[in-house]
């Protein structure tokens, strides 16, 4: 009994909320301290919450507005790949600005708008950029939710973004409602007898970039009670492949999913004619991630990122329609 007990405390002692193997956060009376990769944050709790951040991912948007704490953006990067309406309106206004794109960051205005904070994605080319960022006295916190392979993990980044904007209790009442929502998906899709075999992605020049067993997509095909076709893989990454180690995996194939944002089969083609020979083009049902495009922007990449529900339940839609017989899709949809 004292061996559990001094483990325990050990334990506890730590305090670190574990928001995934890359993320930690650890608050203190003075100090928020964040771990995020390979880059430490120690935030004093007096310029907490940020009142003015800039945002160079479409991605970490989504969580933002999940937490309708859009109002604290005053920066954005390559405004075209955002879907958000409401950043759209903001902009529009003259309330939130554009300084410029991953070609070219408009260094000079990013520091003289002197936000709080800059999110992003951590880029190591970009480095001498950030080392004059931060020379003039601007944070820059990366997070790159895109190296997460399970699929709540990425969502559960809604508590950071709580803890740094002052919406810790909207975003612990979010996420928790997002996690139930998909663990009640999950044990709908265990109660269909079925378990469809799934290929998912497509060629990109002469190679396929089938995703690992460990990605997130291959979580969520699991999840949604069905059989990918690179499942017993133990990358957490895609896996380049020829057509012809791709078109024998999936001989048994009924789904293929997240083809991209293409309209319709005939657009396939177009990208390798090879497609025709599959028995999943002729006969199974092929599914693309574009229900929710304008122009260059795609929500799937930007709500879709923390909506891991709603994600899940599009999946379980294609793969078992019969358990959801009045929801429409949300992110995806059929290639005619």
């Amino acid at each position: 009994m004292l061996v559990c007990c001094e483990k325990k405390a050990k334990v506890n002692s730590q305090d670190w909320q574990i928001i995934s193997e890359n993320v930690q956060m650890k608050e203190s009376k003075n100090f928020l301290e964040l771990k995020s990769g390979k880059f430490n944050y120690k935030i004093k709790q007096s310029e907490l919450p940020f009142k003015k951040i800039m945002m160079l991912n479409a991605s970490l948007i989504g969580y933002v507005s999940e937490l309708k704490q859009e109002d604290k953006i005053i920066a954005v990067s390559s405004p075209e790949y955002i879907f958000s309406s409401k950043i759209h309106n903001l902009i529009r206004n003259g309330n939130i600005q554009n300084i410029g794109n991953e070609q070219k960051y408009d260094v000079e205005k990013i520091i003289a708008l002197k936000p709080d904070a800059v999110f992003t994605n951590y880029i190591a080319s970009f480095e001498n950029t950030y080392d004059l960022i931060r020379k003039n006295g601007i944070r820059i916190i990366f997070l790159d939710e895109y190296l997460e392979q399970n699929p709540l993990e990425k969502s559960k980044y809604l508590l950071v973004f709580g803890k740094l904007l002052g919406a810790s209790k909207a975003a612990a009442a979010k996420y928790a409602e997002i996690e139930k929502n998909y663990q009640s998906l999950k044990e709908l899709a265990l109660t269909s007898k079925k378990r469809p075999v799934v290929l998912a992605n497509e060629m990109y020049g002469n190679q396929w970039f089938l995703p690992g067993g460990k990605t997130t997509l291959a979580q969520f095909i699991t999840d949604a009670n069905a059989t990918y076709i690179n499942s017993e893989n133990t990358d957490s990454k895609a896996v380049p492949m020829s057509f012809e180690e791709v078109f024998s995996k999936s001989r048994d194939a009924e789904y293929w999913v997240n083809v991209g944002n293409h309209k319709s089969k005939k657009e396939l083609l177009q990208i390798n004619p090879n497609y025709a020979n599959m028995k999943v083009y002729n006969q199974g049902g092929i599914y693309g991630v574009s229900a929710k495009e304008k122009g260059s922007s795609n929500d799937f990449f930007e709500s879709g990122v923390v909506r891991a529900d709603l994600v899940l339940k599009d999946y379980i839609k294609i793969f078992h329609p019969e358990l959801l017989k009045d929801d429409e899709l949300t992110f995806m949809s059929a290639l005619k």
